[in-house]
């Protein structure tokens, strides 16, 4: 059985500036006023990641001051290395996805989530490639960033179970490793496609090289109709829980600052430099990636959506995964309501 061509437009080449009411998504107890006093709060950051960009932005415009807090981004150089500080105290919030805590809550470590983006990842070829579904990647020399248990991977092989009745990990040629390393190896032509994070796949869109399919049309495809932020802030509840008025800020801050971005193209050339961009089609490729995972809605019906989305990624990725746990850990998400 073959699946119709699935040629999607890159999400990455959305119009210009649109209004989001980004703020409208935070309760209530969020857009309290600020604390009177200062009170710090360390954000671990990726070097030249987006969280950092935005980080700056809040920065730059007092957003973080004005809402009674000192934010401190700290540079780290992968994405280990900044949970390692969460978990080790040296910050007081990362970013990852909520799979991670809600095994770490099972595991009796208290995190919690608010979400952060839409955004996940996308499948790329090359433009002239004849791969047109996921039925053309048999024997295909395929790229997979963040390994075996990478969520996009998984979602891949959920979709390609269910409408090809197949496993894509006995069909392709896997090699698992670092998005810049897999970039540059299809780039160089020894890979057919690869499976990597939005901004990676955003630089290799402003290239030329086209979006088979993205993690979000997979989840769709999955029977998952609502738009599931995959990635977000992500603290220790006991901390948030003794300093209210810091995480209340900080979430503000940088709300203010998403919603900034969202809106301003002088401000994305502002924090241009910060990018690490050479040409203008990488750093529009980045801008409108950034901007298409914005969370428009965070409730009932999207941390339904996240339980069922566990319920795939459990099984198909297992204890490794999950670890023991049947189901989403409860206060994986944050509640600013009941502190």
């Amino acid at each position: 059985m073959r699946i119709p061509g699935n040629r999607l437009r890159p999400r990455f080449r959305h119009s210009r500036s649109r209004t989001l009411a980004v703020l409208l998504t935070l309760p209530a107890a969020m857009l309290a006023p600020p604390a009177q006093a200062a009170e710090t709060v360390r954000m671990a950051v990726l070097q030249m990641g987006t969280v950092a960009w935005e980080a700056d932005v809040a920065k730059h415009h007092g957003f973080d001051t004005a809402e009674g807090i000192e934010l401190i981004a700290k540079p780290y150089a992968g994405t280990q290395a900044t949970m390692v500080a969460l978990q080790g105290g040296d910050a007081d919030v990362s970013v990852t996805d909520w799979i991670w805590v809600s095994r770490q809550r099972n595991e009796g470590r208290p995190y919690s989530f608010v979400p952060y983006s839409t955004s996940i990842g996308e499948l790329m070829v090359p433009a002239g490639s004849g791969i047109a579904s996921l039925a053309d990647l048999e024997a295909k020399r395929l790229g997979i960033a963040g390994g075996a248990l990478d969520k996009n991977w998984l979602l891949l092989r959920a979709l390609a179970r269910k409408e090809l009745d197949i496993d894509l990990a006995r069909r392709v040629d896997p090699l698992y490793g670092a998005p810049p390393l897999l970039n540059a190896q299809i780039e160089q032509g020894r890979l057919d496609g690869v499976i990597t994070y939005w901004p990676f796949a955003a630089r290799l869109s402003a290239k030329g090289y086209r979006s088979l399919i993205g993690a979000e049309e997979a989840v769709k495809r999955l029977g998952i109709e609502v738009k599931v932020p995959m990635i977000g802030y992500v603290f220790d509840e006991d901390w948030a829980k003794a300093n209210p008025e810091a995480i209340r800020g900080y979430l503000r801050a940088v709300h203010k600052a998403k919603a900034l971005l969202a809106e301003s193209n002088a401000e994305w050339e502002r924090i241009r430099p910060l990018m690490g961009v050479k040409d203008d089609a990488t750093f529009v490729a980045l801008r409108e990636g950034y901007r298409a995972g914005i969370p428009r809605q965070w409730g009932d019906a999207e941390r339904a959506g996240a339980a069922e989305l566990f319920e795939i990624l459990r099984e198909m990725g297992g204890e490794k995964l999950v670890g023991k746990a049947s189901r989403l850990a409860a206060g994986t998400f944050w509640d600013a309501q009941t502190d």
